[in-house]
């Protein structure tokens, strides 16, 4: 019905007034609303970043590889785009540094600002390795039925519909993603995690840090001030290629960093 709201004949003014206000209210809370702290946000970026090349104020943009569900059962659709922008590209010294921020999740005509900081991220060789068969006799079967490694070290197995690790059993998968209880182990670079399921795409319960590129770290993953703002060195040059693989959490209800 295009967001109409129906007229039936007999309707009270008043009624249809306080609807159409119910439903503008609704509307606006969608658009304004920031994601719980916690929540993690699994996207594939679509965009290259490379030291010398990238600029302060660059687009980049990528897309949420897995559907979002929140306590309160609002849902975010997998596909949702993801835009956000270099704050600086800089060599220190014999370092080089990329600092980044994302800035909004757009889903279903609702923009919904974003203030994350970053778990973990994988290189786009690491994410096709996680959705490919570790064994040879899954090729012969349908993907449903293959048994998968996480970014991390879960092992997937679709077909039981399960995600394990040395400790036991650590999730599910259910043929629209995996899902569990983020557990980050180490020296992790954030640690607002929540106790709530959550949307795993390639990476494991335990993922921290970065997979798959050397000597690339991440030096401020956004969860400490300046809130927001992910910071990535290295002692080489940095190459993160389009495809890579990013999980982010969102930060407490806070105003993002001013990175302008």
């Amino acid at each position: 019905m295009g967001g109409r709201i129906p007229v039936f004949p007999g309707m009270p003014l008043m009624f249809l007034t306080k609807l159409a206000a119910a439903v503008l209210c609704s509307a606006t809370m969608l658009a304004a609303q920031s994601l719980p702290a916690g929540t993690a946000i699994p996207i594939m970026l679509n965009s290259t970043l490379k030291s010398g090349d990238s600029k302060a104020g660059e687009r980049i943009e990528g897309k949420l590889m897995q559907q979002l569900v929140l306590p309160s059962g609002m849902k975010i659709k997998s596909g949702s785009h993801v835009t956000g922008h270099v704050v600086s590209a800089e060599m220190a010294g014999a370092v080089w540094r990329i600092t980044v921020t994302f800035d909004s999740l757009q889903d279903q005509g609702r923009t919904i600002p974003l203030n994350v900081g970053l778990l973990a991220m994988a290189a786009t060789e690491s994410v096709f390795q996680a959705k490919t068969p570790i064994d040879a006799a899954s090729t012969y079967e349908s993907s449903y039925g293959w048994t998968t490694k996480q970014v991390g070290g879960d092992v997937v197995f679709r077909g039981r519909g399960y995600i394990a690790s040395p400790e036991g059993k650590v999730g599910r998968w259910n043929g629209s993603g995996a899902w569990g209880k983020l557990t980050p182990t180490g020296d992790c670079p954030a640690a607002d995690v929540n106790d709530q399921v959550q949307a795993l795409w390639v990476f494991s319960t335990t993922a921290c840090g970065v997979y798959g590129i050397a000597d690339l770290k991440i030096a401020q993953a956004g969860s400490t001030p300046p809130i927001g703002q992910i910071t990535l060195e290295s002692t080489k040059d940095i190459l993160i290629r389009e495809g890579s693989g990013w999980l982010l959490l969102a930060n407490a209800a806070a105003s993002p960093a001013n990175t302008k």
